[in-house]
């Protein structure tokens, strides 16, 4: 798919392009955190959730391809930067999705993604969660704390009702996650959605903003 053209200035991609002179200053890795950890959507003690910048494609993709082994034959995350962009700017642009970047508060470095899909409004008032770690991060319990992060910001600043994560059943990594953090399973949709060559079946875990999230809160900026 051809990249989309460039989006407007847009609070989602606050930062997207960083300012350079004509002399590149040395790489320092903690500034990067710090300035990372400054645009922050929420703050947790080890982890925090930003949004996608188009300059993220470098990392992004390396960390797709270094995890392909953990990802097949669940996920199929971009690899190429053209890929990437086209990706990040539909997360970026489409007012019926975003996506947020789990990083680790250590270095900045990213350590898996989490979009919700499918935002309706009105009455429904309900996303579709999409996520995968990197393999650097898988593990940790970065993700779960990340999760959980979004899953209150959703509930709260975005004002959703509803968050569902379909999740095929013989992924047991998954289904733990949204277990672990109190997602309730709600049912089975056979040939649910066609993923890599065929359609697949789905379990229907989800989480509502009545029901209780067993994660930390959000930690102080």
């Amino acid at each position: 798919m051809a990249a989309a053209p460039s989006p407007p200035p847009n609070p989602r991609d606050a930062g997207a392009d960083r300012a350079s002179g004509s002399e590149p200053a040395a790489a320092d890795p903690q500034a990067d955190a710090d300035a990372d950890a400054g645009a922050a959507v929420a703050v947790g003690r080890r982890t925090f959730i930003r949004h996608y910048r188009l300059d993220d494609a470098a990392e992004y993709t390396a960390l797709a391809r270094e995890s392909t082994r953990l990802h097949r034959p669940w996920l199929f995350p971009p690899r190429t930067r053209a890929d990437y962009l086209a990706y990040a700017r539909r997360l970026l642009e489409d007012p019926s999705r975003t996506g947020y970047l789990v990083c680790d508060r250590a270095d900045g470095r990213i350590a898996g993604f989490i979009n919700i899909n499918n935002i309706v409004e009105g009455a429904f008032l309900s996303g579709a969660l999409g996520y995968g770690a990197f393999a650097h991060a898988a593990g940790r319990g970065l993700m779960a704390e990340g999760l959980g992060l979004v899953v209150r910001h959703a509930f709260g600043p975005l004002g959703l009702h509803r968050l569902e994560a379909n999740i095929q059943p013989r992924n047991q990594s998954s289904i733990a996650l949204v277990r672990r953090l109190g997602f309730r399973l709600e049912g089975f949709s056979p040939d649910f959605l066609f993923i890599d060559g065929a359609w697949r079946d789905h379990e229907r875990w989800a989480i509502t903003a009545e029901m209780e999230l067993r994660a930390p809160r959000t930690a102080a900026r």
